[in-house]
């Protein structure tokens, strides 16, 4: 017997329907990433639809990254997991019309990094430690020009993005990536890496040298308190980038 439908979810399509209800059905049996759907013919049975409502609501949880589709033997519809790239790249298109602000990003950044880092001081083992040494020594020597200056760039938020990759807090882990990969985008994008601030990459590199130093001591009232100053410093520094390109674009169409 097909699950009862509530009178919000008759205003969907019926492969929309559909999509929702497989979906709910995948968690409530707590299936895991690479279990086989049953067949096109059980489904249809079991959602009384026909077989084209069937495959287009199969298609749209493909296209959402839900079910992975395979052909030949073995074949079939299959739970699939989306990858924190993926969800990340979907989430990014949406901030391509949004335009988020540098005080938007550092808003958030602000809440959340120093939490972060105070809940990784004294936790993380020898190598981690070391990988976060090797992505602040990517970032150490002087940017020589504008090409050098965004590489350069790229690698001190990616200490950020490595950082959260060691928090066992999921939801954190995602957020925190997600927010450093999207300001170096908008960094680049808008040219803020451009010229090359000696300030910004000194100050940036010394918060990040003194906060793995806290974490290597596991000392995490110091990690809360050196990430929250480096945040602070970076939004600052980062708003009179943003609003010097600005005025700078604004002057050039005003002699256009």
């Amino acid at each position: 017997m097909p699950p009862a439908t509530t009178r919000s979810e008759t205003r969907l399509s019926r492969p929309t329907r559909v999509a929702e209800a497989i979906k709910q059905w995948v968690m409530d049996e707590g299936w895991a990433p690479g279990q086989r759907l049953p067949s096109e013919a059980e489904l249809m049975a079991r959602f009384g639809m026909a077989k084209g409502t069937i495959r287009e609501a199969i298609r749209l949880l493909e296209a959402q990254g839900l079910v992975k589709s395979r052909t030949g033997p073995g074949g079939g519809v299959f739970v699939h997991q989306v990858s924190e790239e993926r969800a990340a790249a979907l989430l990014g298109n949406y901030f391509f019309f949004a335009h988020p602000t540098i005080d938007d990003i550092y808003r958030l950044r602000a809440a959340l990094e120093p939490e972060l880092a105070a809940s990784l001081a004294g936790r993380l083992s020898a190598a981690q430690l070391a990988r976060l040494d090797a992505v602040i020594a990517e970032s150490a020597p002087p940017a020589p020009g504008a090409e050098d200056e965004a590489t350069r760039h790229a690698a001190s938020l990616r200490f950020h993005a490595e950082l959260a990759a060691m928090s066992e807090n999921p939801l954190l882990r995602f957020v925190i990536r997600f927010l450093a990969e999207l300001l170096s985008e908008i960094t680049v994008a808008r040219g803020l890496h451009s010229p090359t601030d000696p300030e910004l990459w000194a100050t940036g590199l010394a918060y990040q040298t003194r906060l793995v130093e806290a974490l290597r001591t596991g000392d995490a009232e110091a990690a809360r308190a050196v990430m929250a100053a480096h945040m602070a410093t970076a939004q600052r520094l980062m708003r009179s980038r943003e609003a010097a390109v600005t005025r700078r674009f604004l002057s050039d169409r005003a002699r256009g």
